[in-house]
């Protein structure tokens, strides 16, 4: 290893690299030799969100010339893929060097004779997602790197149908990235006059499609005063989701000023998650002083959205993403029902760690609901598929990400958050509240409550050791776990499931993954996942009873919450 980091080295101080960068380098090797190491020791590589790293000179970080390299091998691809002149949409969040590495792709796509659009100031990566179908494009860019620590950017290639790439695609742009040898190999400029500069000719169709996805707009109307709180924590959430809010008829938005200044460094959080109860700490104390009706907070890209509400007991409370999944799925369905929109080839779609709850109620409501894996863009990839034939309706991951419709690719928190105050709104009417809506749902279909727990292992040996966690769980799964069989278990890597009883194997139907579940008898699900963009690997856990009224949810949440509890002890994961 120690060979080949070293041959990295010497190839960027020898090569067409810039002073600058040079003397990084430099004194890496007098100052800080591990970081040098951790810089150099592996490329940089697709995930289910793309390119990611940490900022920074090396092969493995995010910089001029890793993004560089990622856009020449996406031009080359796309380039063999279409038959006329490429065309292009990129965007940027606001990261620190997002703008700047958002010029950078646009050179070198331009240079590569595709006409680009760029958005000259930060926005959405769901816009950017519509852009590419409403400007006609064969690929996207946008630089960011969600929810990740400031240290952070990265950069997620889009295919024509504004979805992630997907397989054969991701894998083939990262065979074209590996073509190239050197940066030499890299066209930096030559396209003058090929990038156009873009902004309002794509945020108007979108808010326009943004408002033709409400379902019940008598409801907002009779609730125009509903009071909202909204954060952008410091991201490009504050772009879209005031104005749209304010088409839609919401007159009582209130702003989290301190977070509504766009800044990279995310001053006023540790991380800029909406996940993170901290994160959301400043929008809470409003929403308490205000007495607000909800509480809205999206991540720097506003690809994702958190939400609080008052529980049942009168209490603040952030849900997590498989209860907003869980509410938001069930009134796009049962609203479009009410309102005469509901079509007989309605679905709807999530992936395998999200809560199996929707299955329940998308088949109480005979539609289908489609599992695919962990990442969005395999959840435009079945739009894709489907297009057509059936009609999409809502998809959605426990990881706080959504889409209404689909006009746009990947998940929308501009969308969500719009159709989450229409359905506060709704509720409001009606005289209840939304936890009072989840509760009813748990009665009716089942009380599910998850968890998920993340173990970061940082660095080349954190590698090593999820990587082993991985093959041990797989060479040994276990035969009880909390005092339950296991009765089979799921590996999406070999695509498939094995029942741990009788030894019989039945094939998966879908892309190799990663991925480990083992399902036990009382119901229980447990899945192990290594993380796409962080070095983590994350355990989700699903657990079910049922209830037969409201005044059951305290006893059975206190159960439920103590049986996970229980298995992650059994499983030595705390």
């Amino acid at each position: 290893m120690d060979q080949v980091i070293n041959q990295k080295v010497s190839e960027w101080l020898e090569g067409s690299y810039d002073e600058e960068t040079k003397a990084e380098i430099k004194r890496l090797q007098a100052e800080d030799p591990q970081e040098l190491n951790e810089s150099f020791y592996k490329s940089l590589e697709f995930g289910t969100g793309g390119l990611r790293g940490i900022m920074g000179v090396g092969t493995n970080r995010m910089n001029k010339y890793t993004v560089g390299m990622a856009t020449q091998g996406l031009a080359n691809y796309v380039k063999s893929q279409v038959n006329e002149s490429p065309k292009a949409a990129i965007a940027y969040d606001c990261r620190n060097n997002s703008s700047f590495f958002a010029e950078v792709a646009a050179n070198v796509l331009a240079a590569n004779g595709f006409t680009v659009y760029l958005f000259d100031e930060l926005r959405a990566t769901p816009e950017l997602s519509f852009a590419i179908r409403e400007l006609g494009c064969h690929t996207g860019i946008v630089l960011t790197a969600s929810h990740n620590p400031k240290e952070y950017n990265g950069f997620k290639a889009y295919w024509a149908d504004g979805g992630q790439v997907v397989p054969p695609h991701d894998g083939n742009i990262v065979a074209e990235v590996r073509k190239i040898a050197s940066v030499d190999d890299v066209k930096w400029e030559g396209g003058e006059g090929k990038v156009v500069k873009i902004n309002a000719e794509v945020d108007e169709p979108y808010l326009k499609m943004l408002e033709g996805l409400a379902v019940s707009p008598e409801a907002i109307k009779a609730q125009k005063d509903l009071k909202i709180v909204f954060t952008s924590i410091h991201g490009t959430g504050i772009t879209m989701v005031p104005r749209i809010l304010e088409r839609l008829g919401f007159e009582n938005v209130h702003i989290i000023e301190e977070q509504a200044v766009v800044d990279g460094n995310f001053p006023t959080v540790v991380y800029p998650n909406p996940e993170e109860s901290e994160a959301l700490s400043m929008a809470l104390a409003k929403a308490k002083e205000i007495d607000a009706d909800i509480l809205l907070g999206t991540d720097p890209d506003a690809d994702r959205v958190g939400i609080a509400i008052k529980n049942h007991k009168g209490e603040w409370t952030l849900l997590n993403g498989n209860q907003t999944a869980a509410l938001l799925f069930n009134y796009v369905i049962s609203a479009r029902k009410k309102a005469g929109k509901a079509q007989p080839n309605d679905f709807v779609c999530k992936t395998i760690v999200t809560t199996d709850l929707i299955d329940r109620f998308a088949k109480a409501n005979g539609m289908p609901c489609y599992n695919v894996l962990t990442g969005f863009k395999y959840i435009a990839e079945v739009i894709k598929e489907k297009e057509g034939k059936e009609n999409f309706i809502v998809g959605g991951e426990e990881s706080y990400g959504y889409l209404i419709g689909d006009s746009v690719r990947d998940k929308d928190a501009i969308a969500a958050s719009s159709m989450i105050c229409e359905m506060a709104a709704y509720y409001k009417n009606e005289g209840k509240s939304m936890f009072d809506q989840l509760i009813d749902i748990y009665v009716e279909h089942g009380y599910f409550k998850e968890k998920l727990i993340s173990i970061t292992k940082k660095g080349m040996s954190g590698a090593e050791e999820i990587a082993q966690m991985m093959k041990d769980l797989r060479a040994n799964p276990p035969a009880t776990i909390n005092g339950s069989t296991v009765l089979e278990m799921r590996d999406y890597q070999s695509s498939e499931t094995t029942d741990l009883t009788s030894g019989e194997k039945s094939v998966i139907n879908l892309p190799k993954s990663n991925v480990l579940q083992f399902i036990l008898e009382d119901g229980t699900k447990i899945s192990a996942r290594p993380s796409g963009t962080e070095p983590k690997i994350k355990f989700y856990f699903s657990v079910n009873t049922s209830i037969a009224s409201a005044d059951e949810f305290d006893s059975a949440d206190a159960a439920l919450e103590e049986k996970v509890a229980k298995i992650i002890e059994d499983m030595k994961l705390n």
